[in-house]
């Protein structure tokens, strides 16, 4: 008889009418036993034992090093990578872009247009935009309009025919050929290289990639990765290793095999998906071999930068805008909104507009990195959301390209400046259905224990800005109406007026949204009242079935809002007015398009014109800048390089022994957000 089990009373009659063993009464013992019961009986917990003696062996061990330069802080954008030591003052900005040999015919660099067409005319046709029936224009008088009511708030002189007078100027300019050695911004084309993998800036310095055999791509677009692109995940994260290993070989002298000696800070967005935030560790701990890796997101990381605890964070990127609330070290998950807009947009509708007044250089070809530079260039130097600063000004600009002398040109502009990036505010001109053409959704072989729901990237704020819609289209069966809308401004909310016209009380309520540019042609576009409209999909009596079991595509349709009415909604749906009134006052903008001259008081005056009629004891709405000294481009890293210096990062460390144990579950211990 086995040990521990008492010896069965002898059956002494002989009968036995079953063979079951009945089980003895539980031992009290074990039912009062602490084993596997507490966390630091757990594998998680003594991995974390072992590894931190470790580290205090080493650290004691260890010559004195300055605190935070075994630690890497990366933080991966569409356009660029940046990437440097926690205890550096500035990351090294690295163009996000791989140049590979190919051994195929390389096709021919193509543009994807994200804005609008004139429909009639050939391009460089001077417009006055008074043609409507050209939906490009009744898009365009729209914009228009809003600056002319600001211009006369502020009562400022508006130049009468200034179009005329620009196009006659561009039309008549020739430009001035300037010597190579007087150029000291002279490029140095490549024209043949035996290199099989080129990355970074260097990579636009092909002369010609199609005649040279080089495949351009950039692996990540807005906050995932490319699969336009590309035609798998793992050519993606290639590139991705390519573009790291490079960066850190050339700028850091950091060579493969000491990988294992550092540790790893990633940034990843707030409205992340988890198949890119796995696929990204698994890339960084499992085949580079770092040491330990922590993820961040960028709200928290840029709040880190400024020093502030609390903040509505604004992330104007080159692709998308990310906004969220930030309070008291915590990204509120349900403020997170994306919109499928940026600075690239800007650059784009800039060289549109220009080309309706006889753009001086006229074989500009977005499809060609040298030609999309120069308008990134005039850009950067001359977009103004300043309505003081609309005047029919004379600018020059210098063209480069390859086999040809540098070019100096002279242009002529009046409201063009401002209207470019003016398209953030009012987006109508921005073909959303062709940004996400050809994009497909990538999945993984890998199951993880945290599964993830379609309907997970669905938040309140998204709720609150497509409620106006779900009210057209039909109910699924068994899902109630989600509750009220966010609140907006009429027509006029891009006039800094303190008390819109015909609004007397907070609960009238008006949902926003926006056309943005997806009408069929020939469709009537004339602007709605209120810049409120329907999308054609929702009028459909039988609607579809979007992730969520919602009636409409709430991600997509919230993505085309306007960004300040956008950050409105983000703040009401932290709760209350009381939040509202908190997250306005500390509206934190970053990015690199946040650079542009005029950003803050136009965000601000267009907030406070919607927020003062809604909102009780509102008072002025304020943008926070950043730290003296600090490009927005570069504050989400240094948040992060401070996090990366703290000490209770010590926390926060997933291992590749952990990682491979649990996974997204073990990432998930250290991340509560995830």
């Amino acid at each position: 008889m086995p040990r521990g089990i008492p010896n069965a009373r002898r059956d002494e009659t002989g009968m036995k009418f079953t063979t079951f063993h009945v089980p003895l009464a539980t031992n009290p013992k074990h039912m009062t036993s602490y084993y596997l019961k507490s966390e630091t009986q757990t594998q998680w917990a003594r991995n974390a034992a072992k590894r931190n003696k470790s580290q205090n062996e080493e650290t004691s061990a260890a010559p004195e090093q300055r605190r935070g330069s075994q630690v890497l802080v990366i933080h991966p954008g569409s356009r660029f990578l940046r990437i440097g030591k926690a205890s550096d003052v500035t990351p090294v900005s690295v163009h996000n872009i791989v140049a590979r040999k190919c051994k195929t015919s390389v096709p021919k660099p193509s543009h994807v247009e994200r804005i609008s067409r004139p429909r009639f005319g050939r391009r460089g046709a001077p417009s006055d935009g008074k043609n409507l029936d050209d939906p490009f224009d009744a898009k365009v008088s729209t914009i228009v309009t809003a600056l002319r009511d600001r211009m006369k708030f502020y009562k400022l002189r508006i130049t009468p025919n200034a179009t005329s007078i620009a196009s006659t100027f561009n039309e008549q300019f020739q430009p001035e050929i300037i010597a190579e050695h007087n150029d000291p911004f002279r490029i140095e084309w490549i024209r043949q290289s035996d290199e099989h993998t080129i990355v970074g800036e260097t990579a636009h310095q092909i002369a010609d990639p199609q005649q040279s055999g080089y495949l351009i791509r950039q692996p990540i677009l807005g906050t995932s990765f490319n699969t336009r692109d590309y035609p798998s995940i793992q050519a993606i994260l290639s590139d991705l290793e390519v573009v790291i290993e490079t960066t850190l070989k050339e700028k850091f002298n950091i060579n493969r095999a000491d990988y294992a000696n550092y540790s790893i800070v990633l940034v990843i967005p707030d409205f992340y998906d988890r198949s890119y935030v796995r696929e990204l560790v698994n890339l960084l701990l499992m085949t580079m071999g770092f040491k330990q890796l922590c993820a961040q997101q960028e709200s928290l990381a840029a709040t880190y930068g400024a020093g502030i605890s609390n903040a509505c964070v604004v992330n104007i990127g080159a692709t998308t805008t990310n906004i969220a609330c930030v309070d008291e070290g915590l990204v509120i998950s349900d403020t997170r909104m994306s919109l499928n807009m940026g600075g690239d947009d800007i650059t784009e509708f800039l060289y549109v507009l220009l080309g309706r007044i006889h753009f001086p250089y006229r074989d500009c070809d977005l499809a060609c990195s040298y030609d999309w530079n120069v308008m990134e260039d005039l850009k950067t130097r001359l977009c103004t959301l300043l309505e003081g600063d609309v005047a029919l000004n004379l600018y020059d600009f210098a063209v480069r390209r390859p086999d040809r002398p540098t070019e100096k040109y002279g242009l002529r502009a009046y409201d063009e400046m401002i209207l470019a990036p003016m398209c953030l505010f009012e987006p109508r001109v921005i073909e959303f259905n062709r940004k996400r053409a050809g994009l497909r959704p990538y999945s993984s072989d890998v199951t993880d224990e945290i599964i993830e729901h379609q309907g997970d990237h669905v938040t309140n704020a998204m709720m609150i800005s497509t409620q106006h819609l779900m009210a057209l289209a039909a109910p699924p069966d068994g899902m109630e109406t989600p509750l009220k809308t966010a609140t907006a401004p009429p027509s006029g909310s891009n006039t800094p007026k303190a008390e819109p016209e015909g609004r007397n009380a907070v609960d009238e309520m008006v949902a926003l949204s926006v056309d943005g540019g997806d009408a069929a042609e020939g469709e009537d576009t004339k602007p709605t009242t209120g810049r409120a409209s329907t999308s054609k999909t929702q009028q459909n009596p039988q609607p579809l079935q979007y992730p969520g079991g919602l009636s409409i595509d709430v991600c997509f349709e919230a993505s085309k809002l306007p960004l300040d009415v956008a950050i409105f909604n983000s703040t009401r749906a932290a709760g209350g007015d009381e939040k509202i009134r908190k997250y306005l006052q500390a509206v934190l903008v970053i990015g690199g398009t946040a650079r542009i001259s005029g950003m803050a008081p136009a965000l601000e005056s267009r907030l406070q014109a919607i927020a003062t009629p809604l909102v009780p004891n509102m008072e002025k709405v304020q943008i926070i800048p950043p730290p003296k000294d600090v490009d927005h481009r570069v504050l989400v890293w240094k948040g992060a390089a401070v996090l990366g210096k703290m000490d209770g990062v010590s926390e926060l460390w997933i291992t590749p022994r952990d990682w491979d144990l649990l996974g997204m579950r073990g990432l998930k211990e250290r991340c509560f957000y995830l």
